[in-house]
């Protein structure tokens, strides 16, 4: 009896697939080539592959631990597997000496005593702002309810000129405290000592309770705290937003910063884009390990840390290929008041449609700078920083068989990312929405959205107001970052648009979304 053509055929395909799958297979590492790699967190990831090989004894494992720089989840798991052993953790802790010790042991005395008396509030105020603080911030939830009142503003102005204020504002918003929360929409002192972040989060609390004017005089202060160019932009702009005075909008437009309330800002004074820089480098023969090998780009860092001249070294790496690394020297040369925005891989990336190309360049800008070897301290991977269980089941996806390093060329970098943003883009129809799903996930994503608390309205402070309230800081701030470079990329490849523009529709469920629509 023979068998079918069309059979045989078939048998042949699938051998052939079965042995193009199992011929992809990882490198075995060795402790020797772990341990003459740089402490670095490239090291770590290689350090977590070397643990999880089946090969790889527990005393092997055991000598590599101290090699390890920062110990994440993956690494802990990975290493209790193979030893049956908690990782060492080295923690360096400050010894109080007997002096300080004594103090605090005094002043918890002074705690129990307050909640215990008969009446605490009236024990309380009597204390110093000092230890009002410390009382307030030692003892449990449950004694700060006794606690809680609503002080005078003489009261509230003599607390914010200590430093613990921010814990206890921090406290008294966390655990949502009805009478203390009263003084948080009070008007801090001159030489108050807020921190940026709970000044700005006052700030908008104040929006929040129609305080308009607390929140302009608060947001105007945390001007001066600004940590970075961008925070104060921030600051700025809710400044501007508070009061609708415009001269804050041109304050923003000397700053040489890149984002989402530069833009903003000199959209509605109608002014140009701030200068940025688009490198247009030649394509040349180079040595592979610059761009897939991560130990590499590990001992560049470290080389651009010791450089003098950075400028200089930046030239060693201005071809097409190694964009990515050119800019980053000189972006850290100009201490990044030069603003670069590379669009490499083109022979790749222009096959796609142009809001693509925008955001897929829009997230390796953020992700990794264009750094094809880039690894992250939770171990997401090369230029778009994909996490090793995305790959897995991509790759299961796709029906092929891949090592992680393979991520680490770029083509298949994008081929993995555009695949998963397929997937985001059924979904998600908002470059916003999609660099929030991207960052935290898309089930995140969903239960945002669902709840119906944010980007739901538009008024005076909508959709700015949802941008803040985002409960993911690293969501919250990654997609303000990705949104401003999708509308710099999507001018850049000639397609118009603005950040208000994209920023105008966020509430219009049928245009953004489908989780809103169930």
């Amino acid at each position: 009896m023979s068998i079918p053509k069309h059979i045989i055929a078939t048998l042949l395909v699938a051998i052939l697939l079965t042995t193009s799958l199992s011929a992809k297979s990882s490198k075995e590492l060795t402790l020797k080539e772990i341990s003459a790699m740089p402490k670095s967190v490239e090291k770590d990831y290689y350090i977590w592959r070397f643990l999880m090989q089946k090969s790889t004894t527990a005393k092997e494992a055991r000598a590599v631990a101290s090699q390890i720089r920062y110990a994440n989840s993956k690494l802990k798991k990975a290493y209790y597997k193979k030893t049956h052993r908690r990782l060492p953790v080295r923690k360096k802790r400050r010894v109080l000496s007997d002096k300080e010790r004594a103090i605090l042991k005094k002043k918890q005395a002074i705690a129990r005593e307050i909640i215990r008396s008969k009446n605490p509030i009236k024990a309380w105020k009597r204390l110093t702002p000092t230890m009002q603080i410390f009382v307030f911030n030692n003892v449990g939830r449950s004694s700060r309810r006794e606690l809680d009142h609503t002080p005078s503003k003489k009261e509230w102005i003599r607390l914010t000129k200590e430093w613990a204020i921010n814990s206890m504002v921090r406290k008294i918003q966390k655990e949502r405290l009805p009478h203390f929360s009263k003084a948080l929409l009070m008007l801090p002192a001159k030489n108050n000592r807020y921190n940026y972040t709970v000044e700005t989060n006052l700030g908008l609390y104040a929006i929040k309770h129609g305080k308009r004017g607390v929140a302009a005089a608060l947001f105007n202060d945390a001007v001066k705290k600004a940590r970075s160019r961008e925070e104060a932009d921030r600051a700025l702009f809710w400044t501007y937003l508070s009061t609708k005075n415009k001269k804050y909008l041109s304050k923003i437009t000397r700053s040489y910063e890149v984002n989402i309330y530069t833009l903003a800002a000199r959209e509605i004074l109608k002014l140009r884009y701030p200068r940025i820089i688009v490198p247009k480098l030649p394509k040349a023969k180079i040595n592979q390990k610059l761009i897939k090998d991560p130990i590499e780009w590990a001992k560049i860092r470290r080389r651009i840390r010791r450089e003098k001249d950075l400028k200089r070294y930046a030239l060693k790496f201005a071809t097409a290929q190694t964009v990515g690394i050119y800019s980053y020297i000189l972006a850290k040369a100009s201490r990044d008041k030069k603003q670069f925005f590379p669009m490499p891989y083109r022979d790749i990336v222009s096959k796609f449609p142009k809001k693509r190309q925008a955001i897929i360049y829009a997230i390796a800008r953020q992700e990794s700078q264009f750094i094809p070897s880039a690894v992250s301290s939770s171990f997401a991977l090369g230029m778009m920083q994909l996490m090793p269980f995305l790959i897995e089941h991509i790759s299961k996806q796709k029906g092929e068989k891949i090592d992680y390093d393979d991520i680490f060329e770029p083509k298949k970098a994008i081929e993995y990312a555009n695949y998963h943003l397929n997937y985001l883009y059924k979904w998600l129809h908002h470059p916003l929405f999609v660099a929030y799903a991207y960052n935290a996930g898309i089930g995140y994503t969903k239960r945002m959205l669902k709840r119906g608390k944010l980007f739901t309205k538009k008024d005076d402070f909508e959709p700015w107001l949802s941008l803040e309230m985002v409960d993911k800081a690293q969501a919250r701030e990654y997609g303000k970052k990705v949104l401003t470079n999708y509308v710099i990329y999507m001018n850049l490849l000639g397609k118009a648009d603005t950040i208000l523009h994209e920023l105008s529709y966020l509430h219009h469920k049928k245009k953004t979304d489908r989780f809103r629509r169930r």
